[in-house]
């Protein structure tokens, strides 16, 4: 059964989100209501209750997101890190100073449930690992912008 949480990010999932490695489902709705998910991996919390990600700009998730200003996102990594955020999402950057493709966009959490269960705990989370070399730079790249903007903003 979820466990409300608060607004307040809990500390093993900022461990996670500034590790670099760490992979969440960006769920939106369309204008029309269909349901859309998202894998996102560059992200980088902003305080206690913020988290910063880019996201492309053509992407359809981008498109719902500022269209809708909601999103959930589901995180799950080893530890048992299991947890679902609700937040107000905002464009901080369009577009990014990284790559002109890509936007930074802040999510404000309005709440945080843990998806622990009491019949089974997260292992491991879901593991990547970078394309080429071009790719590495582009997320190291993305990855510095995010913390950069977390200092200035």
């Amino acid at each position: 059964m979820a466990k409300h949480v608060g607004v307040k990010l809990p500390e093993d999932l900022v461990e996670v989100l500034k590790s670099g490695k760490a992979v969440a489902v960006l769920a939106t709705f369309s204008e029309k209501g269909l349901p859309h998910t998202t894998p996102i991996q560059c992200m980088y919390p902003k305080g206690q209750e913020s988290i910063l990600l880019t996201i492309h700009k053509d992407h359809q998730g981008y498109h719902n997101m500022v269209w809708q200003k909601k999103v959930m996102i589901s995180f799950m990594a080893a530890g048992n890190v299991a947890y679902s955020i609700l937040g107000r999402v905002g464009v901080v950057r369009a577009p990014s100073m990284v790559h002109p493709l890509m936007n930074v966009v802040r999510v404000d959490i309005i709440d945080i449930k843990s998806d622990r269960s009491v019949l089974t705990k997260v292992d491991s989370g879901v593991q990547w690992s970078y394309t080429s070399w071009e790719a590495e730079e582009l997320l190291n790249g993305l990855f510095g912008e995010l913390k950069e903007i977390t200092k200035t903003m």
